[in-house]
């Protein structure tokens, strides 16, 4: 029940300024965004590399309220493919994008997303690599897939998500599993109302059983976005059951969450993609992670208890 409350903090300014000048806030933070620019994040993405890790890299920051602030969020993720270069990762090291960043929520704000996002996915092509559009609250979801739509006529690697405990969902991937797309399937992080999501857990985890299914039976490429033990071992079992090979799907988790796990099943010989932000608009970012997982929440308290 915490977690619809705390993403109504995510929202609050001043629960922003209670937990950003909290002593201890920034030791917690730097165990899920482990850097604030592009310097910061370029030896990070070269140790999870070197240990056969891949990568999904996220600029974080949302609250965007002018065209000017939509095209720095732009600049900064040419700025991220232009260090992605030298290093030669290929799709090893891919981009993940919110529309909202760029512009999606201004007036015009369609247009002006698709024209900010398509340089970063022609920059993001021209280095060998793609872009995932990541999925935000359902007012959201028309906008994007049909921004989706679009740069695959020219870019048809260019991913997206979809969110499990949505009831559009189970359409929305039967759609994507026949159009030969990547696609990331997690929970779902947004406070939804009742009326387009499922609000209990375990009908959020049939659901997403039950999509993740119509994407291994799919033509498309299935990204599995779950920390949860259960639901990896059954996108496995999925995955052998519709005859895939190891690199015909893969693992995504968040940074900083069951790093262990990362490194087992990247050993196992699975594609694993870590989900890496930076940047210094973490808060919203910082708050959806605590309320996804209870143990996120009490680790964050524990440490505000104890050394704040």
């Amino acid at each position: 029940m915490l977690g619809p409350v705390i993403l109504a903090a995510s929202r609050s300014d001043r629960m922003r300024r209670l937990i950003s000048a909290a002593p201890v806030t920034k030791q917690v933070v730097d165990r899920f965004i482990p850097g604030e620019d592009v310097d910061d994040i370029v030896p990070v993405v070269r140790d999870l590399a070197d240990n056969g890790l891949e990568l999904t890299m996220d600029v974080v920051g949302e609250d965007i309220t002018n065209p000017a602030q939509a095209a720095a969020a732009r600049d900064a993720y040419l700025e991220l493919v232009d260090r992605l270069k030298p290093l030669e990762l290929g799709t090893r090291a891919e981009m993940s994008v919110k529309l909202s960043m760029f512009g999606q929520a201004l007036e015009g704000g369609h247009e002006l997303a698709l024209s900010n996002v398509r340089p970063v996915v022609e920059a993001a092509a021209e280095i060998g690599t793609t872009v995932t559009l990541d999925a935000e609250d359902h007012t959201t979801l028309d906008s994007m897939f049909a921004i989706h739509e679009e740069l695959r006529k020219d870019f048809p690697q260019t991913g997206c998500v979809i969110q499990a405990y949505l009831f559009r969902t189970e359409a929305d991937a039967r759609r994507l599993a026949a159009s030969g797309s990547r696609v990331r399937l997690v929970k779902g992080a947004y406070k939804e109302p009742a009326s387009v999501a499922y609000q209990d857990k375990q009908e959020i985890d049939r659901a997403y059983v039950r999509i993740l299914r119509t994407l291994m039976e799919g033509k498309g490429y299935p990204m599995i976005g779950s920390h949860d033990p259960r639901l990896i071992a059954i996108g496995q079992e999925l995955a052998h059951q519709a005859g895939r090979k190891l690199d015909e799907y893969e693992f995504q988790m968040l940074y900083g969450i069951r790093t262990d796990e990362h490194l087992r099943l990247a050993a196992e010989g699975h594609r694993m993609r870590v989900y890496t932000a930076y940047g210094t608009d973490w808060y919203g970012y910082f708050m959806r992670r605590l309320a996804e997982k209870p143990a996120n929440l009490r680790f964050f308290a524990r440490s505000m208890l104890t050394k704040g």
